[in-house]
Order: C-alpha cells, then structure tokens, then sequence
C-alpha cells in the first residue's frame, strides 16, 4: 500500500517515547509498503536526522515549527481562536498546503495520522484516514491543571479553558477519523466512553527487545535508583522526577546511605538544575540508554498520571531491570504485581517495597527475568508492526 503518514515531531533519533514509537513501526513497516512521511521540526539541526528515515521511506518532507512553544503569536492564537495551545503550537501553514498538493498530485491507499493533533493538516479527502492515538492529551493536561499549588488558584480557570478545548478537538478528530486507534485497551475503554464508537483498535508500543537485551555492561557495584531514560519536555516525567526526589528518594537514603540516584533523560540537567551537585544524585543526558538499565539496580518511577504506555518501562523490562511504579506508572502494559514490576499506591509503601528490593538482589534478578520474558513474548515492535500492517490490510480490503 502507499501510505502518508503525518508525524509531529521527526521520528529520529529516537530519544522520546513518540519517536520510538514511530521510527520502529516505520522500520518494520518499511518492506511491506511504500511510506511518504511529513513531520515537523524545532530547530534546523535535526534535518540532518532525515538521512536515517530515508533507508525506511519513499519521500520525506519537512516544516518548521517555532522552537519555543510560548511564543506571543502561539498565546494569542490560542486565546482568541478556537484550537487549544497544543494544536496551534504544532500548526504549520507550509504543511497543511504541502499535504493538499500532494494528496492532488499523488494518490495514496491511506493516511496515518501519529497524534490528533496532526489532523488539521489533513483536507478533506475521500481517502481512508487512520488516526493513532498515543495517549490521551487532555487527561493529561486537566491532571496538570488539577495539580497546581494552591498559590496558583487564580491560573486553574484561564488553564481549564484550554483543557475543555483540548478534549473538544481530540474528541473531534476520533469520531472524524475513518479509523481510530489506541495504545493500550485503557485508552480505548476511555475513547469508548466519550464517543459512541466501536472497533477502535489496539496497536501497543514495545521495545527493540534483542538490542535492549545485548548485554554490554557490568551492574554498579554500589545500589543505584535509576529514574529514566526519559524525556524531560514531558509534564508527567517532570512531575513523577520531583515526587521521587521529595518523598523516596530521601526515606531510601536513609535505610540505604551508599545508595545512589541516576536521572538520565532529555534535557535532565536543564529541568532538574536545582539539584545538579547534589551529594549521590547524578543527572545527565547518555549516548545508549542500555547503559542506564543494565548498571543501575532498580527503576523507580512514582508516576501519577496515567495514559498511554512508557516506552522507558518497556526498555527496562527488556534489560532484565526490575520497575517500582504506581498504578498509573504501568498503565498501557499487561504485567502483574511481581511480573518485571512492583506496584504501589501509597508513596510510603512504593520507598519500603524499593528498599527491600534494594537490599535483596536475587529478588530483584526474578522480578527482572519474568519482565524480560513478558517483553519479549508480547511487546517486540515486530509485533506491534504486524498488527499495524494487518489493520492496514483491513482497510485497503474495505477501499476496495
């Protein structure tokens, strides 16, 4: 099939959870059909990036997008129109008339959209448009909201406004989009429950299990926390990072006083500078992730707000690394209490159950293995490909 597939973001290299996602569904995908790929970038450097995604697709074309966000243009387009800040911030004029000249010139089986908010971009068009939801955006941003300090009352109202145009605009795009899909069977059930619609289908995110399982470094020799690899533009880390320096990190220190905290993401040391020097905190940006998950000890990551699924947890679980997680952490992944996971709801259990686990390395080895087995078993990109290449199947048979 000759596919259009709009991204809002360059798929590589794959250093957040979007662009892994992208990039290995376009990898697998890539000898089966005929891919043309539009995406955005912030800054002109990451052109260069391109070179890599040429071995998968027949065309690549790009548009820039500003590289900050809070722009004076973003703020008023957003406050006198009608789209929310994360659709006007990823509007690109140049796209959206590219997108309708190649539709004109060119003629394409499907059109997959990465994110709704890629939709406007999209004209009308007979064509089947397939519409991949990662997570759902404006729990997202309403759990922000709700989560403000109490000094920032006065913000929450003008912020909710955007949260209600937020949830207007995805919900829009599900009941437009000729076919709808979701990461996790969570999401969908929440779809479900907005729109009245049925067969949304499920293409999970996963993990490049053989290269997360080459096994290229040795464990620290001192008990080390790991938090990451993550992206640190993402709200939730932010939030999950900051719970986990306040409330666990402080109570494992104390029961455990050699032990170590490793912050490893995208731009770590910019948002977290507060704490860059800090005695037994170490935060940094790293070359291969795979180092992060096989020296560190245990991956603890309080997270409280749900959506998706973390392709960090995915990346972990391949690498043998045990996760300490909240019920929100392990959202959008199929794995039991004791299954490469330890869930905890109450943060005082979460830092008693990553001190145990700490402390009894053969244990953690266990909970390690069976993550590593469930992985492998269910969540290969290969695998998550394939049922993106069948959903493709189905929709061309239905065209025709």
């Amino acid at each position: 099939m000759k596919i259009l597939m709009l991204t809002p973001y360059l798929p590589y290299p794959p250093s957040s959870g979007g662009q892994v996602r992208s990039y290995n569904l376009i990898k697998n995908l890539a000898s089966k059909h005929k891919i043309t790929l539009f995406s955005l970038i912030k800054d002109e450097g990451e052109r260069k990036y391109a070179q890599e995604l040429e071995k998968y697709c027949q065309k690549i074309r790009i548009f820039k997008r500003p590289a900050k966000p809070w722009t004076l243009k973003n703020i008023l387009r957003t406050v006198l129109g009608f789209y929310p800040f994360l659709v006007v911030r990823n509007l690109s004029s140049g796209e959206k008339k590219a997108v309708k000249k190649e539709l004109a010139r060119e003629k394409y089986d499907l059109i997959h959209a990465e994110n709704f908010y890629v939709m406007p971009h999209i004209p009308k068009t007979p064509i089947p448009i397939l519409l991949t939801e990662q997570t759902i955006l404006y729990r997202v941003y309403q759990h922000l909201v709700e989560s403000l300090s109490w000094y920032l009352f006065w913000l929450k109202p003008i912020l909710m406004i955007d949260v209600l145009k937020l949830r207007y605009w995805e919900s829009f795009y599900w009941k437009t989009a000729d076919f709808l899909s979701a990461v996790s069977k969570e999401d969908r059930l929440h779809i479900e429950s907005l729109i009245s619609r049925k067969q949304i289908s499920i293409i999970p995110n996963g993990v490049d299990f053989k290269y997360f399982n080459q096994k290229k470094y040795k464990k620290y020799k001192r008990p080390t926390v790991l938090f990451g690899a993550a992206d640190f533009h993402w709200m939730q880390n932010k939030e999950g990072v900051n719970i986990l320096l306040s409330h666990i990190w402080p109570r494992i220190k104390q029961k455990i006083p050699k032990a170590k905290l490793w912050i490893v993401g995208k731009i770590a040391p910019e948002v977290l500078s507060d704490y860059l020097g800090q005695k037994d905190v170490l935060i940094e940006e790293i070359d291969d992730n795979r180092r992060a998950y096989q020296q560190a000890w245990a991956l603890v990551a309080p997270m409280r707000s749900g959506g998706g699924s973390r392709t960090k947890f995915f990346e972990a679980m391949a690498s043998g690394l045990p996760i300490v997680t909240t019920p929100e952490g392990i959202e959008g992944i199929s794995a039991k209490n004791g299954q490469g996971v330890l869930i905890e709801n109450n943060l005082a259990h979460l830092a008693e159950t990553a001190i145990k686990l700490l402390l009894d390395p053969k244990k953690a080895r266990k909970i390690g293995l069976k993550g590593k087995k469930l992985v492998k078993e269910k969540y290969d990109w290969s695998k998550s490909a394939d049922t993106l290449n069948k959903l493709y199947q189905k929709i061309g048979h239905e065209k025709n």
